[in-house]
C-alpha cells in the first residue's frame, strides 16, 4: 500500500527541486526516497522507472511555459513563448538536453506543441513551413539556453572582468578583431550577453515572415 501523503505529483515536484539544486546526475530513486522520507521502492507505486520519472519532470517544465493562443499575433505569440522557454530553462538547466528527447511526452508537452503549431497554421503557414518554423525556433531556443548555461559569467561586471583577464594574455594586434569586439562592445557600459537573445530571435522571426510571404 502506498505511503500516506505520497503522490505522483509530489514525487515529480521533489525530483524537479532536487535536480534544480544538485543537478540531474545527483538524482536517484534512492535519494528521492530519502528526500520524501520513504523507501525508494515505494516510489515505484507512482512512477514505473527512472525514465517515467524524467518524462514527468520534463512535462512539469513544459507546464511552466506560456501556451500561445489563437488570439495572439503569430510573431508576438512566438516571441512570448520563446521568452517563457528561456526563463523556464534558466530555472531548470538540467532540462535543456531533455526537452526534445522524451519518447513518452506528457499532456503539458503535447498541449504546448499543439498550440505552437496551431498559431502557425492559423497565421497561414503550410504544414511543411510550420514544421520548418517549429524546428528552427526550438533549435535556437535550446541552443541559446545551452550556451547561456555554459557561460563562465552571469553579470556584466563578471563578463568585463573575464574579458580583461583574457586580453591580458595577448597583445592587442595579435587578435585584432577580438580586441575590437571586446573594447567596443563587451566592455561598454550596460553590456549584457542576454540581449543577444532578442536580437537573434527577431532575425529568425523576420526570416520566417518572409518565408511565409513566399509560401
Amino acid at each position: 500500500m502506498p505511503p500516506k501523503g505520497i503522490t505522483r505529483g509530489r514525487i515529480l515536484a521533489a525530483a524537479v527541486d532536487h535536480a534544480d539544486e544538485h543537478g540531474l546526475g545527483a538524482l536517484t530513486m534512492r535519494r528521492l526516497g530519502e528526500v520524501l522520507g520513504v523507501e525508494a521502492m515505494s516510489l515505484y507505486n507512482h512512477v514505473a522507472n527512472k525514465d517515467e520519472l524524467l518524462d514527468g519532470m520534463v512535462d512539469l517544465v513544459f507546464a511552466e511555459i506560456v501556451v500561445p493562443t489563437e488570439l495572439d499575433d503569430w510573431q508576438e505569440a512566438m516571441r512570448q513563448r520563446a521568452t517563457s522557454v528561456r526563463d523556464a530553462l534558466a530555472r531548470h538547466r538540467w532540462a535543456i538536453g531533455l526537452m526534445a528527447s522524451r519518447s513518452s511526452p506528457g499532456s503539458a508537452t503535447l498541449r504546448q506543441h499543439d498550440a505552437v503549431l496551431g498559431v502557425l497554421r492559423r497565421a497561414g503557414f503550410s504544414v511543411p513551413l510550420a514544421a520548418h518554423a517549429f524546428a528552427a525556433l526550438d533549435s535556437y531556443l535550446y541552443g541559446f539556453a545551452l550556451q547561456e548555461a555554459g557561460l563562465p559569467f552571469e553579470t556584466g561586471e563578471q563578463t568585463a572582468d573575464l574579458a580583461r583577464e583574457i586580453m591580458d594574455g595577448f597583445e592587442p594586434d595579435q587578435y585584432p578583431h577580438l580586441t575590437e569586439l571586446t573594447v567596443e562592445h563587451v566592455l561598454q557600459p550596460g553590456y549584457d550577453f542576454g540581449e543577444e537573445f532578442a536580437f537573434g530571435l527577431d532575425l529568425l522571426l523576420d526570416g520566417l515572415a518572409r518565408a511565409l510571404g513566399r509560401d
